[in-house]
Protein backbone atom coordinates (compact mmCIF):
# COMPACT_ATOMS: atom_id res chain seq x y z
CA UNK A 1 0.00 0.00 0.00
CA UNK A 2 2.82 2.40 0.90
CA UNK A 3 4.64 1.64 -2.33
CA UNK A 4 1.45 2.20 -4.34
CA UNK A 5 0.92 5.61 -2.71
CA UNK A 6 4.52 6.52 -3.54
CA UNK A 7 4.00 5.56 -7.17
CA UNK A 8 0.82 7.63 -7.41
CA UNK A 9 2.56 10.59 -5.82
CA UNK A 10 5.51 10.55 -8.23
CA UNK A 11 3.30 9.96 -11.27
CA UNK A 12 1.02 12.85 -10.31
CA UNK A 13 4.09 15.08 -9.86
CA UNK A 14 5.22 14.29 -13.41
CA UNK A 15 2.00 15.36 -15.14
CA UNK A 16 1.94 19.18 -14.51
CA UNK A 17 5.51 19.91 -15.72
CA UNK A 18 4.89 17.73 -18.77
CA UNK A 19 1.90 19.74 -19.92
CA UNK A 20 3.62 23.02 -19.07
CA UNK A 21 6.67 22.08 -21.14
CA UNK A 22 4.47 20.73 -23.93
CA UNK A 23 2.51 23.99 -24.12
CA UNK A 24 5.64 26.14 -23.90
CA UNK A 25 7.62 24.24 -26.54
CA UNK A 26 4.61 24.11 -28.85
CA UNK A 27 4.24 27.87 -28.47
CA UNK A 28 7.94 28.34 -29.29
CA UNK A 29 7.63 26.24 -32.45
CA UNK A 30 4.53 28.16 -33.48
CA UNK A 31 6.35 31.46 -32.94
CA UNK A 32 8.96 30.37 -35.47
CA UNK A 33 6.13 30.37 -38.04
CA UNK A 34 4.75 33.78 -37.10
CA UNK A 35 6.61 35.61 -39.88
CA UNK A 36 5.29 33.22 -42.52
CA UNK A 37 1.79 33.57 -41.07
CA UNK A 38 1.95 37.35 -41.18
CA UNK A 39 3.37 37.23 -44.71
CA UNK A 40 0.54 35.03 -45.97
CA UNK A 41 -2.20 37.10 -44.31
CA UNK A 42 -0.85 40.53 -45.32
CA UNK A 43 0.61 39.88 -48.77
CA UNK A 44 -1.37 36.91 -50.03
CA UNK A 45 -4.63 37.72 -48.22
CA UNK A 46 -4.99 34.14 -47.04
CA UNK A 47 -7.82 33.76 -44.55
CA UNK A 48 -6.89 33.41 -40.88
CA UNK A 49 -8.90 30.18 -40.63
CA UNK A 50 -6.87 28.63 -43.46
CA UNK A 51 -3.63 29.67 -41.75
CA UNK A 52 -4.80 28.06 -38.48
CA UNK A 53 -5.61 24.88 -40.38
CA UNK A 54 -2.13 24.86 -41.90
CA UNK A 55 -0.60 25.20 -38.44
CA UNK A 56 -2.74 22.36 -37.09
CA UNK A 57 -1.68 20.13 -39.99
CA UNK A 58 1.97 20.99 -39.27
CA UNK A 59 1.79 20.24 -35.53
CA UNK A 60 2.24 16.42 -35.69
CA UNK A 61 5.63 16.94 -37.36
CA UNK A 62 7.21 18.90 -34.52
CA UNK A 63 5.21 17.14 -31.77
CA UNK A 64 7.29 14.07 -32.66
CA UNK A 65 10.23 15.87 -31.06
CA UNK A 66 8.40 18.10 -28.57
CA UNK A 67 6.78 15.19 -26.69
CA UNK A 68 10.07 13.32 -25.94
CA UNK A 69 11.68 16.58 -24.86
CA UNK A 70 8.68 17.39 -22.64
CA UNK A 71 8.87 13.92 -21.08
CA UNK A 72 12.56 14.40 -20.31
CA UNK A 73 12.02 17.87 -18.84
CA UNK A 74 9.07 16.65 -16.74
CA UNK A 75 11.15 13.85 -15.19
CA UNK A 76 14.09 16.19 -14.65
CA UNK A 77 12.07 18.97 -13.02
CA UNK A 78 10.21 16.49 -10.80
CA UNK A 79 13.41 14.93 -9.47
CA UNK A 80 15.01 18.35 -9.14
CA UNK A 81 12.12 19.35 -6.87
CA UNK A 82 12.22 16.08 -4.91
CA UNK A 83 15.97 16.47 -4.42
CA UNK A 84 15.75 20.17 -3.58
CA UNK A 85 13.12 19.48 -0.91
CA UNK A 86 15.25 16.59 0.46
CA UNK A 87 12.46 14.11 -0.27
CA UNK A 88 14.92 11.77 -2.02
CA UNK A 89 17.10 11.72 1.11
CA UNK A 90 14.05 11.09 3.30
CA UNK A 91 12.98 8.16 1.11
CA UNK A 92 16.49 6.70 1.19
CA UNK A 93 16.57 7.05 4.95
CA UNK A 94 13.27 5.14 5.11
CA UNK A 95 14.78 2.26 3.15
CA UNK A 96 13.55 3.19 -0.35
CA UNK A 97 16.24 2.99 -2.99
CA UNK A 98 16.43 5.07 -6.15
CA UNK A 99 15.47 1.99 -8.18
CA UNK A 100 12.15 1.81 -6.33
CA UNK A 101 11.25 5.23 -7.76
CA UNK A 102 11.62 4.04 -11.36
CA UNK A 103 8.28 2.21 -12.01
CA UNK A 104 6.15 5.41 -12.17
CA UNK A 105 8.85 7.07 -14.28
CA UNK A 106 8.92 4.14 -16.71
CA UNK A 107 5.11 4.08 -16.90
CA UNK A 108 5.08 7.83 -17.59
CA UNK A 109 7.77 7.49 -20.30
CA UNK A 110 5.86 4.63 -21.95
CA UNK A 111 2.71 6.78 -21.98
CA UNK A 112 4.75 9.53 -23.67
CA UNK A 113 6.11 6.95 -26.13
CA UNK A 114 2.57 5.87 -27.05
CA UNK A 115 1.54 9.49 -27.57
CA UNK A 116 4.62 10.12 -29.74
CA UNK A 117 3.98 6.92 -31.72
CA UNK A 118 0.40 8.01 -32.41
CA UNK A 119 1.75 11.28 -33.81
CA UNK A 120 4.39 9.52 -35.91
CA UNK A 121 2.22 6.68 -37.23
CA UNK A 122 -1.14 8.40 -37.66
CA UNK A 123 -0.78 12.16 -37.11
CA UNK A 124 2.15 12.87 -39.44
CA UNK A 125 0.74 11.19 -42.59
CA UNK A 126 -2.66 12.77 -41.99
CA UNK A 127 -1.14 16.21 -41.42
CA UNK A 128 1.13 16.05 -44.47
CA UNK A 129 -1.62 14.92 -46.85
CA UNK A 130 -4.12 17.45 -45.50
CA UNK A 131 -1.50 20.22 -45.68
CA UNK A 132 -0.70 19.45 -49.32
CA UNK A 133 -4.39 19.38 -50.28
CA UNK A 134 -5.01 22.70 -48.54
CA UNK A 135 -1.92 24.25 -50.13
CA UNK A 136 -3.11 23.22 -53.61
CA UNK A 137 -6.55 24.65 -52.89
CA UNK A 138 -5.09 27.96 -51.71
CA UNK A 139 -2.77 28.11 -54.69
CA UNK A 140 -5.68 27.63 -57.08
CA UNK A 141 -7.63 30.51 -55.55
CA UNK A 142 -4.59 32.71 -54.95
CA UNK A 143 -1.80 31.61 -57.25
CA UNK A 144 0.46 34.44 -56.09
CA UNK A 145 1.48 32.02 -53.32
CA UNK A 146 3.43 30.08 -55.96
CA UNK A 147 6.04 32.82 -56.52
CA UNK A 148 8.70 33.30 -53.87
CA UNK A 149 11.41 35.92 -53.63
CA UNK A 150 15.06 34.98 -54.23
CA UNK A 151 14.12 31.42 -55.15
CA UNK A 152 14.50 29.56 -58.43
CA UNK A 153 10.93 28.51 -59.26
CA UNK A 154 11.00 25.47 -61.55
CA UNK A 155 7.32 24.54 -61.14
CA UNK A 156 6.46 25.76 -64.62
CA UNK A 157 6.72 23.46 -67.62
CA UNK A 158 10.01 24.26 -69.37
CA UNK A 159 10.47 27.61 -67.59
CA UNK A 160 12.78 28.63 -64.75
CA UNK A 161 11.79 31.86 -62.97
CA UNK A 162 13.82 33.92 -60.49
CA UNK A 163 12.61 37.17 -58.91
CA UNK A 164 14.76 39.16 -56.51
CA UNK A 165 11.86 41.04 -54.88
CA UNK A 166 8.07 40.82 -55.19
CA UNK A 167 5.68 43.61 -54.22
CA UNK A 168 2.31 41.85 -54.22
CA UNK A 169 0.43 44.97 -53.17
CA UNK A 170 1.40 46.76 -56.37
CA UNK A 171 1.91 43.54 -58.41
CA UNK A 172 5.50 44.65 -59.10
CA UNK A 173 8.55 42.47 -59.75
CA UNK A 174 12.15 43.61 -59.32
CA UNK A 175 15.14 41.98 -61.10
CA UNK A 176 13.50 39.19 -63.07
CA UNK A 177 15.36 36.29 -64.69
CA UNK A 178 13.58 33.74 -66.92
CA UNK A 179 15.01 30.74 -68.72
CA UNK A 180 12.51 29.50 -71.31
CA UNK A 181 13.02 26.00 -72.78
CA UNK A 182 9.46 25.43 -74.00
CA UNK A 183 10.74 25.51 -77.57
CA UNK A 184 13.21 22.64 -77.91
CA UNK A 185 15.05 24.32 -80.82
CA UNK A 186 15.34 27.76 -79.24
CA UNK A 187 16.41 28.48 -75.65
CA UNK A 188 15.60 32.00 -74.49
CA UNK A 189 17.01 33.83 -71.48
CA UNK A 190 15.07 36.93 -70.44
CA UNK A 191 16.48 39.51 -68.02
CA UNK A 192 14.55 42.59 -66.93
CA UNK A 193 15.02 45.07 -64.07
CA UNK A 194 11.29 45.49 -63.57
CA UNK A 195 8.00 43.82 -64.36
CA UNK A 196 4.34 43.48 -63.47
CA UNK A 197 2.44 40.35 -62.53
CA UNK A 198 -1.19 39.62 -63.37
CA UNK A 199 -2.80 36.47 -62.01
CA UNK A 200 -5.52 34.57 -63.83
CA UNK A 201 -7.05 32.18 -61.24
CA UNK A 202 -9.76 30.93 -63.60
CA UNK A 203 -7.20 29.62 -66.09
CA UNK A 204 -4.55 29.01 -63.37
CA UNK A 205 -1.93 31.10 -65.12
CA UNK A 206 0.42 34.05 -64.58
CA UNK A 207 0.84 36.89 -67.05
CA UNK A 208 4.17 38.69 -66.65
CA UNK A 209 4.80 42.02 -68.34
CA UNK A 210 8.50 42.90 -68.32
CA UNK A 211 10.03 46.32 -69.06
CA UNK A 212 13.36 47.50 -70.52
CA UNK A 213 15.08 44.16 -70.62
CA UNK A 214 16.99 41.88 -72.98
CA UNK A 215 16.33 38.49 -74.54
CA UNK A 216 19.29 36.22 -75.31
CA UNK A 217 18.10 33.54 -77.72
CA UNK A 218 20.13 30.51 -78.79
CA UNK A 219 19.00 28.60 -81.88
CA UNK A 220 20.30 25.04 -81.50
CA UNK A 221 19.30 23.93 -85.00
CA UNK A 222 20.98 26.84 -86.79
CA UNK A 223 23.79 27.20 -84.21
CA UNK A 224 23.20 30.90 -83.86
CA UNK A 225 22.59 33.38 -81.02
CA UNK A 226 20.62 36.60 -80.96
CA UNK A 227 20.21 39.40 -78.47
CA UNK A 228 17.03 41.48 -78.45
CA UNK A 229 16.40 44.61 -76.41
CA UNK A 230 12.78 45.32 -75.58
CA UNK A 231 10.70 47.96 -73.88
CA UNK A 232 7.77 45.65 -73.14
CA UNK A 233 7.64 41.85 -73.22
CA UNK A 234 4.75 39.58 -72.12
CA UNK A 235 5.20 36.05 -70.80
CA UNK A 236 2.44 33.58 -69.93
CA UNK A 237 3.14 30.88 -67.34
CA UNK A 238 0.68 28.00 -67.11
CA UNK A 239 0.06 26.54 -63.62
CA UNK A 240 -2.41 23.76 -64.49
CA UNK A 241 0.25 21.07 -64.72
CA UNK A 242 1.73 22.13 -61.40
CA UNK A 243 -1.46 21.68 -59.39
CA UNK A 244 -2.49 18.51 -61.23
CA UNK A 245 0.93 16.99 -60.63
CA UNK A 246 0.86 17.82 -56.94
CA UNK A 247 -2.45 16.03 -56.47
CA UNK A 248 -1.67 12.95 -58.52
CA UNK A 249 2.07 12.62 -57.87
CA UNK A 250 3.63 9.92 -55.69
CA UNK A 251 3.39 10.32 -51.95
CA UNK A 252 6.30 11.65 -49.97
CA UNK A 253 7.70 9.22 -47.37
CA UNK A 254 6.27 11.36 -44.56
CA UNK A 255 2.81 11.12 -46.15
CA UNK A 256 2.83 7.32 -46.20
CA UNK A 257 1.11 5.16 -43.63
CA UNK A 258 2.98 2.37 -41.88
CA UNK A 259 1.55 -0.23 -44.27
CA UNK A 260 2.51 1.86 -47.31
CA UNK A 261 6.06 2.24 -46.01
CA UNK A 262 6.34 -1.50 -45.44
CA UNK A 263 4.92 -2.23 -48.91
CA UNK A 264 7.35 0.20 -50.57
CA UNK A 265 10.32 -1.36 -48.76
CA UNK A 266 9.33 -4.94 -49.58
CA UNK A 267 8.68 -4.19 -53.27
CA UNK A 268 11.72 -1.99 -53.93
CA UNK A 269 13.72 -3.32 -56.86
CA UNK A 270 16.60 -0.89 -56.57
CA UNK A 271 18.12 0.43 -53.36
CA UNK A 272 18.24 4.05 -54.42
CA UNK A 273 17.83 7.27 -52.44
CA UNK A 274 14.07 6.86 -52.19
CA UNK A 275 14.46 3.33 -50.79
CA UNK A 276 16.74 4.55 -48.00
CA UNK A 277 14.48 7.53 -47.25
CA UNK A 278 11.46 5.24 -46.86
CA UNK A 279 13.45 2.83 -44.69
CA UNK A 280 14.68 5.70 -42.51
CA UNK A 281 11.13 7.00 -42.10
CA UNK A 282 9.92 3.51 -41.16
CA UNK A 283 12.49 3.10 -38.37
CA UNK A 284 12.05 6.71 -37.22
CA UNK A 285 8.39 6.04 -36.42
CA UNK A 286 9.56 3.58 -33.74
CA UNK A 287 12.91 5.01 -32.62
CA UNK A 288 11.69 8.52 -31.73
CA UNK A 289 8.84 7.24 -29.48
CA UNK A 290 11.34 5.00 -27.65
CA UNK A 291 13.49 8.08 -27.10
CA UNK A 292 10.96 9.02 -24.40
CA UNK A 293 12.14 6.04 -22.37
CA UNK A 294 15.86 6.61 -23.01
CA UNK A 295 15.74 10.35 -22.22
CA UNK A 296 13.41 9.82 -19.25
CA UNK A 297 15.81 7.35 -17.62
CA UNK A 298 18.67 9.77 -18.28
CA UNK A 299 16.76 12.60 -16.58
CA UNK A 300 16.50 10.73 -13.25
CA UNK A 301 20.22 10.84 -12.28
CA UNK A 302 20.52 14.33 -13.77
CA UNK A 303 17.77 15.56 -11.45
CA UNK A 304 19.19 13.83 -8.39
CA UNK A 305 22.77 14.95 -9.01
CA UNK A 306 21.88 18.57 -9.81
CA UNK A 307 20.40 19.31 -6.39
CA UNK A 308 23.59 20.99 -5.16
CA UNK A 309 23.54 23.54 -7.99
CA UNK A 310 20.96 25.90 -9.35
CA UNK A 311 18.02 24.33 -11.14
CA UNK A 312 18.99 26.18 -14.29
CA UNK A 313 22.15 24.10 -14.46
CA UNK A 314 20.19 20.84 -14.45
CA UNK A 315 17.84 22.14 -17.13
CA UNK A 316 20.78 23.35 -19.22
CA UNK A 317 22.49 19.97 -18.88
CA UNK A 318 19.32 18.21 -20.02
CA UNK A 319 19.12 20.50 -23.05
CA UNK A 320 22.73 19.63 -23.89
CA UNK A 321 21.93 15.92 -23.81
CA UNK A 322 18.81 16.43 -25.93
CA UNK A 323 20.87 18.44 -28.42
CA UNK A 324 23.38 15.57 -28.51
CA UNK A 325 20.52 13.15 -29.18
CA UNK A 326 19.19 15.32 -32.00
CA UNK A 327 22.67 15.66 -33.56
CA UNK A 328 23.14 11.89 -33.47
CA UNK A 329 19.71 11.43 -35.02
CA UNK A 330 20.47 13.96 -37.77
CA UNK A 331 23.82 12.32 -38.48
CA UNK A 332 22.12 8.94 -38.65
CA UNK A 333 19.59 10.33 -41.14
CA UNK A 334 22.29 11.86 -43.37
CA UNK A 335 24.54 8.77 -43.37
CA UNK A 336 21.57 6.42 -43.70
CA UNK A 337 20.19 8.37 -46.67
CA UNK A 338 23.59 8.15 -48.35
CA UNK A 339 23.67 4.40 -47.68
CA UNK A 340 26.93 4.62 -45.70
CA UNK A 341 25.46 2.40 -43.00
CA UNK A 342 22.07 0.73 -42.44
CA UNK A 343 19.18 3.05 -41.52
CA UNK A 344 18.38 0.70 -38.64
CA UNK A 345 21.65 1.71 -36.98
CA UNK A 346 21.28 5.40 -37.80
CA UNK A 347 17.85 5.68 -36.20
CA UNK A 348 18.47 3.52 -33.10
CA UNK A 349 22.03 4.45 -32.11
CA UNK A 350 20.93 7.77 -30.50
CA UNK A 351 18.55 5.85 -28.22
CA UNK A 352 21.25 3.35 -27.31
CA UNK A 353 23.75 6.12 -26.54
CA UNK A 354 21.35 8.19 -24.42
CA UNK A 355 19.92 5.10 -22.70
CA UNK A 356 23.40 3.74 -22.01
CA UNK A 357 24.58 7.03 -20.48
CA UNK A 358 21.39 7.17 -18.41
CA UNK A 359 21.80 3.63 -17.06
CA UNK A 360 25.46 4.17 -16.16
CA UNK A 361 24.67 7.40 -14.31
CA UNK A 362 21.64 5.82 -12.64
CA UNK A 363 23.64 2.88 -11.29
CA UNK A 364 26.43 5.10 -9.99
CA UNK A 365 24.03 7.58 -8.38
CA UNK A 366 21.96 4.78 -6.80
CA UNK A 367 25.14 3.23 -5.34
CA UNK A 368 26.34 6.65 -4.08
CA UNK A 369 29.38 6.51 -6.33
CA UNK A 370 31.03 9.54 -7.89
CA UNK A 371 30.24 10.58 -11.44
CA UNK A 372 31.39 13.29 -13.79
CA UNK A 373 28.40 15.32 -12.59
CA UNK A 374 29.88 15.37 -9.09
CA UNK A 375 32.63 17.61 -10.46
CA UNK A 376 30.51 19.58 -12.91
CA UNK A 377 27.70 20.47 -10.51
CA UNK A 378 29.80 22.16 -7.76
CA UNK A 379 31.93 23.85 -10.40
CA UNK A 380 28.82 25.25 -12.10
CA UNK A 381 27.44 26.31 -8.74
CA UNK A 382 30.62 28.24 -7.92
CA UNK A 383 30.72 29.87 -11.34
CA UNK A 384 27.10 30.94 -11.09
CA UNK A 385 27.68 32.18 -7.56
CA UNK A 386 30.65 34.30 -8.61
CA UNK A 387 28.75 35.72 -11.57
CA UNK A 388 25.77 36.74 -9.47
CA UNK A 389 28.03 38.05 -6.72
CA UNK A 390 29.97 40.16 -9.22
CA UNK A 391 26.73 41.49 -10.66
CA UNK A 392 25.55 42.37 -7.16
CA UNK A 393 28.72 44.34 -6.39
CA UNK A 394 28.36 46.29 -9.65
CA UNK A 395 24.78 47.15 -8.78
CA UNK A 396 25.81 48.37 -5.29
CA UNK A 397 28.49 50.62 -6.80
Amino acid sequence: MRRRLLYRYIFSELIPPFFINLAFLTFVFLMTQILDITHMIVNYRVRLWDVIRMLVYSMPYFLEFVIPMSVMMAVLLTFLRLSGDNEIIALKTGGTSLYALLPPVIAFCLAGALLTASMAVFGLPWGRVAFRQLACKLAETNIDVGIKERTFNDHFDGVMLYVNRVDFRNKRLVDVFIEDKRNADKVSTVVAPEGRIFSDPENMAYHLRLFNGTINQVDVAERSAHTIHFETYDVRLDMKRVFTGRRSGPKDEEEMSLAELRHTIDNARVRDDRYYLVLLEFHKKFSIPMACLALGILAVPLGVQSRTARKSFGVGLALVFFLLYYLLLSAGWVFGEAGLYPPLIGMWVPNLVMGGIGLVLLVRVANERTTVLDMLVPMAGRLLGRRFAGAGRRVVR
